[in-house]
């Protein structure tokens, strides 16, 4: 085992230039979601899997959404591993002049740059190329392998995972989950939060500006519900112990530290609130007469979804003029797994000999589709870049991550397939 361990890491280090040049070329394939269209980025994939002559098909429920899955059977019997990533990014921004491009791909400095480089197509090529240097290994290992490339994360998995889900369970769903999305690589990821996203109206009769006794002003009362709604940010979470002792551990929190920005443990065990969007007002001189903002609330493990509803309903009712509407399609409950499951000590095993640090099992803020793993009650894990650019102008992964990256996957997942 250690000869064919020992085979896997050359090989990585031999295909630098294949794998960064792979990432580049991903970034290049434009995924924004919405609208969602991601057929160019799978074309992509599946040219190199047909090349490698790897096993894998399309499963969607729409033609402009399709979901790459295929398998490898090992030299025996043993467990099931599955690999998840998405090719889906956010949605496009507008290019700035003299700015690099979006989806330039460019390689520069030791860094890769590109809409969806960190969220999540470092993470995506990483388990693109584990599944490929398994299979060379196929001999060697015990159970199965499936990849699933998905193209409906950023707007909840509707058409992505849950579709895997519903349609071809007994493939996708496995003893294990691994999942590239950015985790920072000081930390190992077990648990995240849930969110509510609801939708507010506020409406008024609405008057010229000059006669304020005629009307409230809708924007008026919504910046009265944006500052209530903070209430809701002191609700905690009732976290089972062992994982409550593990957040509160200093190794932790210096880790949430590092990957997550400065602040970060004193808001993964509380709900957090975001105003995304506010729309209101029709001139300078008319009293708005109809607000709509959109409230997206993160919800941490132990604190139930359904007590932040109830606060918030308790909220809006102050206020007669405002009513609600949530967003079903990217609501969901938080998720979590053992913090000292197999995979998890296996991933941190790893990342210790490459990196000679100890990533702590933490719980991510943002969310991903582990969870949907985690509802079924299969262990999933998230080991990925840095998250601090995701989403951001110039978003970039710099190479040295990349490359870690998939040394960490490959290496945890050949060893889960051959214990």
């Amino acid at each position: 085992m250690q000869d064919a361990r020992r085979q896997l890491r050359e090989w990585i280090d031999a295909d630098q230039d294949r794998i960064v040049a792979f990432l580049s070329g991903f970034l290049r394939a434009k995924s924004p979601n919405p609208p969602g269209d991601t057929r160019e980025a799978c074309a992509f994939v599946t040219d190199l899997l047909a090349r490698e002559g790897l096993p894998h098909r399309i499963v969607a429920a729409r033609d402009d959404l399709p979901n790459l899955v295929g398998t490898i059977d090992g030299g025996a019997p043993g467990r099931h591993l599955v690999l998840n990533g998405h090719m889906d990014v956010f949605p496009a921004i507008e290019d700035l002049p003299g700015d690099r491009g979006q989806w330039s791909g460019a390689v520069e400095d030791g860094r890769i740059y590109g809409r969806g480089a960190a969220d999540m197509k470092c993470g995506t090529t990483a388990s693109i190329f584990t599944y490929l240097y398994l299979s060379r290994l196929r001999a060697a290992l015990r159970g199965k392998l499936t990849l699933t490339i998905v193209s409906d994360e950023e707007t909840g998995g509707r058409w992505g995972t849950k579709y895997l889900m519903e349609n071809c369970p007994e493939e996708v769903l496995g003893d294990c989950c691994l999942n590239g999305e950015p985790s920072g690589l000081a930390t190992v990821r077990f648990a995240e939060k849930g969110t509510l996203r609801l939708a507010v109206t506020i409406r008024t009769p609405g008057a010229h500006g000059a006669y304020p006794h005629l009307s409230a002003s809708a924007i008026k009362i919504a910046g009265q519900l944006m500052a209530e709604f903070e209430e809701i940010t002191k609700l905690r979470s009732d976290l089972p112990p062992q994982v409550a002792a593990l957040l509160a551990s200093a190794d932790a929190r210096r880790a949430m530290e590092e990957s997550l920005g400065a602040g970060a443990p004193s808001i993964v065990d509380k709900a957090t609130v975001n105003i995304g969007t506010i729309r209101g007002g029709l001139k300078i001189n008319i009293l708005p007469d109809e607000c709509v903002m959109e409230v997206e609330i993160r919800v941490p493990p132990g604190l139930d979804r359904g007590t932040v509803m109830d606060a918030f309903r308790a909220i809006i009712a102050r206020h007669p003029e405002a009513g609600f509407s949530e967003r079903p399609d990217h609501s969901y409950d938080s998720s979590w797994c053992d913090p000292d499951g197999e995979m998890a000590t296996i991933l941190r095993d790893n990342v210790e000999v490459l990196r000679g640090v100890r990533p702590p099992a933490i719980v991510s803020l943002g969310g991903s589709d582990a969870r949907y793993w985690r509802w079924r009650g299969v262990p999933a894990y998230l080991y990925g870049p840095s998250p601090r650019t995701m989403g951001r102008r110039d978003e970039h992964v710099t190479v040295e991550e990349m490359m870690h990256v998939l040394r960490v996957h490959a290496l945890s997942a050949f060893d889960f397939l051959t214990r």
